[in-house]
């Protein structure tokens, strides 16, 4: 998890360009389409839900956007059953051991797409489980350490039922178990914390150091892939020092 919540924000403000083309508000709109068909629409009794809503009322999505989404999540709309989530694996320039999640109404297109910038990168995509090995599913969030100071939020959080809490510069980040979610995200919002990122993520097992220049190429690739309207995450094994995450950003 090295670097993750500084890569994140890196991405944020990347994410100006992305809305101008629309594909952010095709992310945002899928995440709350499913956050609504796996909890339901009411956001005060689904967290990834709420979440997904105040993302896009961040990034200035129109109100009906977001209504719509939720329709399609909640059946109200018959587009919805269109969606399905699909993760993929593969590996990535040097080596790196990439999963990515996809929402797609189209999982020929998607894997073709796909198969397709692995290559270009010098990887390839895997059969299942293949790469899948090196990672756990966990619970994650990460809110700025302006919210809740370290010692507090390592308090909150075992009591929660996490299994770890880390700070990485200005954000801390909690991993617990998949069961723990609603547990800690309860938590945190009893204490008027609203986490930048909750989910369940993958976390690789164990992360490998690369070179600062293949890093960096890893990282084109990840970017390159995050791009994609069908991609919703993806995730790596390569370690991110201060010195890549310094290059990263003056890019």
């Amino acid at each position: 998890m090295s670097g993750h919540s500084h890569w994140a924000t890196i991405r944020r403000k990347k994410g100006a360009a992305d809305a101008k083309k629309g594909a952010l508000f095709t992310k945002l709109a899928r995440e709350i389409v499913l956050a609504a068909r796996e909890g339901g629409g009411d956001p005060e009794t689904n967290m990834r839900l709420a979440l997904a809503i105040e993302r896009a009322r961040a990034n200035n999505m129109p109100k009906e956007n977001i209504e719509r989404a939720i329709r399609r999540g909640t059946g109200e709309d018959k587009d919805a059953s269109a969606f399905e989530e699909i993760t993929l694996e593969g590996y990535g320039p040097h080596g790196a051991a990439v999963m990515v999640d996809c929402v797609t109404d189209n999982r020929n297109r998607t894997v073709a797409d796909l198969r397709h910038l692995f290559s270009r990168a010098g990887g390839n995509m895997a059969e299942a489980g293949a790469v899948a090995w090196q990672f756990d599913r966990k619970s994650y969030f990460s809110f700025p350490a302006s919210m809740l100071d370290y010692d507090s939020a390592f308090e909150l959080a075992i009591e929660a039922g996490a299994d770890d809490v880390l700070q990485d510069g200005d954000s801390i980040e909690i991993i617990g178990p998949v069961e723990a979610f609603k547990r800690i995200g309860d938590a945190l919002h009893a204490r008027n914390v609203t986490p930048e990122e909750a989910g369940l993520r993958l976390i690789a097992k164990q992360e490998i150091e690369l070179p600062l220049e293949a890093t960096l190429a890893v990282m084109k690739f990840i970017e390159t892939l995050e791009d994609m309207d069908d991609v919703q995450n993806v995730y790596h094994n390569v370690r991110l020092n201060e010195e890549a995450l310094a290059a990263l950003e003056a890019e």
